[in-house]
């Protein structure tokens, strides 16, 4: 049996970093999680546990409730509880919704409580039982090499230790804990896994998980190097402006499979089918992940967060000081602007011949403008055609308008020529973009 001191000793050694933090702990009743709870107890640290109720094994659910509201109750520890209701059903898989909805849970939590870290009870058990279903799925080396003990502000301090070593510890020192009856039931491939495959693999092998361990600790120096190729990689064929990357699609192009996977997730392109439609696709198409868009341009690949779009029109509401013969209005108060060569545009118009509220909108459908530098009047659509705007470009493209629909410029790029200012104007207002 393992020592406990041990256990308590990696805890503190884990921990010595995260002191000043203040903890919300993941609590299900079972053994790992009341080991956990006891061991930040006695530890001394700041922390806060969080329950979810699924409603799934009748009594058996309101038992785990009752127990970790008695240790909390007893050693003075605040708790929250989420009770899943009737009318909650999952929409897909038990496990996927049960898991989105405790994580969720425990985001609101850690915003309300002002909470920094969010601890959970996972064990080398539970990275064994990840591993192998990853390995079953075709999984890549980020599969493979293992939980992280700690990343995105979830920490999983009992990592090195086994389920058994876990039980042991809660053994010796009377903790009290509810066994999931659940688990036992093969319905789910990781029970069948946990229940089937796992003890025949520690009879053939003793030292199994502990070999485990050491081969997981090997894959995840390899991924942190991989990694770190990429990154390099990833350098030196991109370039940065502002928020939005551009990437040498020839060189790109070249790079193995492999490379290109894991440049194109970190950005969320994560579909090994999709992926390679990218470096085929005609020029003008677009990707989309959660929260980028790939645009594929004739020299780049170019990697944009997306824009929140606007549905309704931004007003700018009319107060300017009317007493002055010269009235600033910077645009960069109501939109993000992002211009081509990263300097201020100013805009002249005769304060007096405009029709207020000023507005901006996106382009319409038969949008024309007199441009600045040109003869006649052009169409938007036009207008974007001739400057090559790519299609992120336009749509970070404002339409600058009068309060009677009249356009008084594109938004950064020109500035429409009939409302302008000129020497015999009498009250200018510049428009700063």
């Amino acid at each position: 049996m393992i020592s406990p001191k041990k256990i308590a000793e990696h805890l503190k050694t884990l921990l010595s970093d995260f002191r000043k933090k203040k903890f919300l702990l993941a609590t299900s009743g079972g053994a790992d999680s009341m080991v956990l709870m006891n061991l930040f107890h006695t530890l001394n640290l700041k922390f806060q546990a969080a329950h979810v109720n699924y409603k799934l094994r009748g009594e058996d659910s309101e038992n785990d409730q009752k127990l970790v509201t008695e240790f909390c109750k007893k050693n003075n520890i605040k708790v929250h509880f989420y009770e899943v209701s009737k009318d909650e059903k999952p929409k897909n898989s038990i496990q996927i919704w049960a898991r989105n909805l405790r994580y969720d849970f425990f985001k609101n939590i850690l915003e309300k409580e002002n909470l920094d870290v969010l601890a959970t009870a996972h064990h080398l058990n539970d990275e064994l039982e990840t591993f192998l279903i990853n390995l079953s799925r075709g999984s890549g080396i980020r599969g493979l090499s293992g939980i992280p003990e700690n990343e995105n502000r979830i920490l999983r301090p009992l990592l090195n230790f086994t389920k058994k070593e876990i039980y042991d510890f809660a053994k010796l020192h009377n903790i009290k804990f509810r066994e999931d009856i659940s688990n036992q039931k093969n319905d789910y491939l990781r029970n069948k896994i946990r229940n089937e495959i796992i003890p025949k693999l520690e009879e053939t092998t003793p030292d199994f998980l502990k070999n485990f361990k050491k081969s997981l600790n090997l894959l995840s120096q390899t991924k942190d190097f991989t990694n770190e190729k990429t990154d390099e990689i990833f350098r030196k064929i991109s370039k940065k402006k502002n928020r939005t990357f551009f990437i040498n699609k020839e060189k790109f192009s070249k790079e193995s499979d492999f490379v290109k996977y894991e440049i194109l997730r970190k950005f969320g392109f994560c579909s090994p089918t999709e992926i390679p439609k990218i470096f085929v696709a005609k020029t003008g198409s677009l990707f989309y992940s959660e929260n980028f868009v790939l645009n594929v341009d004739r020299t780049f690949i170019i990697i944009a967060e997306k824009e929140k779009t606007q549905d309704e029109e931004i007003i700018i509401s009319e107060s300017f000081d009317h007493a002055k013969n010269i009235i600033d209005l910077n645009l960069s108060e109501f939109i993000k602007l992002e211009t081509k060569n990263h300097k201020k545009e100013i805009w002249k118009y005769d304060l007096d011949k405009l029709t207020f509220p000023l507005k901006l909108r996106p382009k319409k459908e038969g949008d024309t403008f007199f441009p600045t530098g040109m003869k006649g009047k052009k169409k938007v659509s036009k207008f974007f055609k001739d400057e090559k705007l790519s299609v992120l470009a336009k749509q970070k493209t404002w339409i600058l308008c009068t309060g009677n629909d009249e356009i008084l410029g594109i938004v950064p790029h020109r500035q429409d020529r009939k409302f302008s200012a000129n020497t015999e104007t009498e009250k200018v207002l510049r428009i700063i973009s």
